[in-house]
């Protein structure tokens, strides 16, 4: 019998809108854990008149009843945390009955902060386009085995020498380095026990927590932060996250073992975007660009930057689907599409004179593609808050029946709008869900 969780991932380079797929998904599951990232990450859900802008907190806690869980695998700064409980609070969302976090999971600090940010200023320095909200230097720490854990910071005296210990540090490494004024520690320790007090009722063993939904019956969907592309290891290194945003940190970043994934859920728009630094194959340079830009609202949900957009990269999305193992997958912002006479679709890449769909490995070979396009044919008609897959104009029903063929996954659901019932939902996918 197979367990009763899914995996809700991004096929891309993140802001797939996964936020809406996991909250309209929500109602089906006991449980939302989030597995990986920080507040880096924002997903964002509407409902009726209502814009719920997430960074750290998973989906799930917009449904009544359903448990979010933040799991070992993220990075929480706790003053952003306690920013976005109070919000939620204020719209009367019911963060303290449903809402759980790991006492494993690391805690960013000011100087995380700092270096960070530091680093990226820093002149001859190759930038990332990172947030500079201190995920990278946070992961740095846990794998060095340095960091600060939630559990840990619920102990005043360990608090304290930690912060005394870590602000020597890196304050001599910032103003070495960087020039960077040095932080004060003692100030830093007041904030953050103030700030521990807010946190601790939240605090659990999230595993053994999800362990035991699982066990008396209850199912769990696991929620993916930024996109497959932006892995540690599967992505566009060095131009990616610091943790492992694919379906197998599912398991690390959760407790809940891999024997117990269900089912991988891969999230792609029906075209290309990113932000920040890094190759982007199928990058559009002209005014199409633009058109992709406005229509979609391609604007980054936590910083505001505007995204870079391009055309649907075939190549991508199998390697993808097949690093994850994803069994479904789902279209999100086919409505943007809607005005266009033709769609360029990257189906494979010339590379020195030579076809292949393979992705290199090194930012010098994603550097030399050029894509090669088939072009499918625009149906110019409205799909926006379409809810029956036989509705769609006959062009665009072709344009997603392509993606399945061409992907190595199912289509399962397809967004058409902002709205939590923009959706369409097929009948198999649904099956499927009905019998995890």
């Amino acid at each position: 019998m197979r367990a009763k969780t899914a995996v809700v991932l991004g096929a891309q380079w993140g802001d797939e809108g996964k936020g809406k797929i996991v909250d309209a998904l929500s109602e089906r599951f006991s449980a939302v854990a989030r597995y990986a990232g920080g507040h880096n990450a924002g997903h964002t859900v509407i409902i009726g008149d209502q814009k719920f802008v997430l960074q750290l907190i998973p989906c799930g806690v917009l449904r009544k009843g359903c448990k979010g869980v933040i799991g070992n695998g993220v990075v929480l700064d706790p003053l952003a945390f306690l920013k976005e409980v109070a919000h939620l609070r204020e719209l009367g969302v019911g963060v303290d009955e449903q809402l759980f976090v790991s006492n494993r999971a690391q805690v960013i600090l000011p100087y995380h902060r700092m270096i960070e940010l530091a680093a990226e200023s820093a002149p001859g320095r190759k930038k990332i386009g990172t947030t500079s909200r201190g995920i990278g230097p946070a992961y740095e720490d846990k794998m060095a085995r340095s960091g600060l854990r939630v559990v840990d910071l619920l102990h005043p005296t360990l608090l304290k020498t930690h912060i005394e210990a870590a602000c020597a540090e890196k304050n001599a490494i910032a103003h070495a380095l960087f020039g960077t004024d040095p932080l004060d520690p003692a100030r830093m320790y007041d904030e953050y026990a103030a700030a521990a007090e807010k946190v601790r009722p939240f605090v659990a063993d999230t595993a053994r927590l999800l362990n035991n939904i699982l066990a008396e019956g209850g199912s769990v969907m696991f929620e993916g932060a930024q996109g497959t592309m932006l892995d540690i290891d599967h992505g566009t290194y060095p131009f990616v996250t610091s943790s492992s945003s694919t379906a197998g940190g599912a398991a690390t970043g959760t407790g809940v073992g891999p024997t117990a994934i269900g089912t991988v859920i891969s999230v792609t728009k029906a075209y290309v975007t990113r932000v920040g630094e890094g190759p982007f194959p199928t990058e559009i340079h002209d005014a199409s660009g633009e058109v992709l830009r406005a229509r979609g609202h391609e604007y980054g949900a936590v910083t505001g930057r505007p995204r870079r957009c391009g055309w649907l990269d075939m190549p991508m999305l199998r390697y993808s689907n097949q690093v994850n193992g994803a069994e479904w997958l789902v279209v999100t912002k086919l409505d943007v599409l809607d005005e266009l006479d033709e769609i360029p679709v990257c189906v494979g890449y010339d590379i020195g004179g030579r076809m292949t769909d393979e992705i290199p490995a090194d930012v010098y070979g994603l550097e030399q593609i050029k894509p090669c396009y088939t072009r499918l044919k625009g149906w110019r008609e409205s799909t926006e808050g379409v809810t029956e897959f036989e509705w769609l104009p006959t062009a665009a029903r072709e344009y997603l029946l392509f993606q399945e063929r061409e992907s190595g996954a199912r289509i399962g659901m397809i967004s058409t709008g902002p709205d939590r019932g923009q959706t369409i939902l097929l009948p198999e996918f649904a099956r499927a869900l009905e019998a995890l």
